[in-house]
């Protein structure tokens, strides 16, 4: 009889550590994804010349504080058609998002843009701060650079507003709208930085097949021809496209 309490405690015991290691494992989610787009389109302005790029990342989520943290890389030509060097754009990010009502949520923290050895004067490397707000399938942004905002001289304090909603209208499809403002702050030799802001817009659908998501938008802009052409072939790249993007999260 004492031998089968033993045993049964010991069982106890050892289920117990099983449901408590698989209780702490779940507090906390690592995801990686990886996608190619036929445009890298950012704020609404291609980082590829109009052409082709390779994505990934990884997210590191913790469920009971709402802490997470984040980096994500794509290819990109606008670094050299600056005539820098350097074809990856590596994003590094972390904050902190969770509800304040039932329906209210909220995602605040801070996203460094980094263009290993750009070469670029100044440094295309670009640091803000984020809050957001959500209502639903809505949601509001506002994100601040404290630094020089890719490139762009003594343009520190630069903002972006946008706001979007992704709405479920049925059949697994997902309507995503976005509309965002682009100002870009400070002044280059007594030119007003004013020139390079804009204001961009997406409308686009997305759904999930199982073996991958699809993606299908048409984004456009309203930014200047002249300040947004390229370098290398003078193409806007501010123009509106249709923009393709398969993307898997595992």
């Amino acid at each position: 009889m004492k031998k089968l309490i033993v045993v049964a405690a010991i069982t106890a015991a050892f289920t117990n550590s099983i449901a408590y290691a698989q209780e702490q494992k779940s507090d906390s989610e690592v995801s990686f994804n990886a996608a190619i787009t036929s445009d890298y389109r950012f704020r609404g302005i291609s980082q590829t010349r109009v052409e082709p790029a390779l994505q990934g990342g990884a997210d590191y989520f913790n469920n009971p504080t709402g802490f997470y943290l984040g980096t994500w890389l794509s290819t990109i030509k606008f670094v050299k058609d600056a005539g820098g060097s350097g074809s990856v754009e590596v994003d590094v990010y972390g904050g902190k998002r969770g509800a304040i009502t039932e329906d209210v949520s909220y995602d605040v923290g801070v996203l460094t843009y980094v263009y290993p050895s750009n070469d670029l004067n100044p440094s295309a490397n670009t640091t803000e701060l984020y809050a957001q707000l959500g209502y639903g399938p809505a949601y509001i942004k506002y994100s601040r650079s404290v630094t020089n905002l890719f490139g762009f001289v003594d343009s520190d304090g630069s903002g972006y507003l946008d706001a979007g909603m992704n709405l479920d209208v049925g059949e697994g499809f997902i309507l995503n709208l976005h509309a965002g403002h682009q100002t870009v702050e400070g002044s280059n030799g007594g030119v007003d930085n004013n020139r390079y802001s804009y204001t961009d817009w997406k409308v686009g659908v997305t759904k999930d097949f199982g073996i991958a998501t699809g993606a299908l938008a048409v984004i456009g802009t309203n930014a200047d021809k002249d300040a947004y052409a390229s370098p290398v072939n003078g193409k806007f790249m501010g123009k509106t496209a249709l923009v393709l993007t398969v993307s898997k999260t595992f």
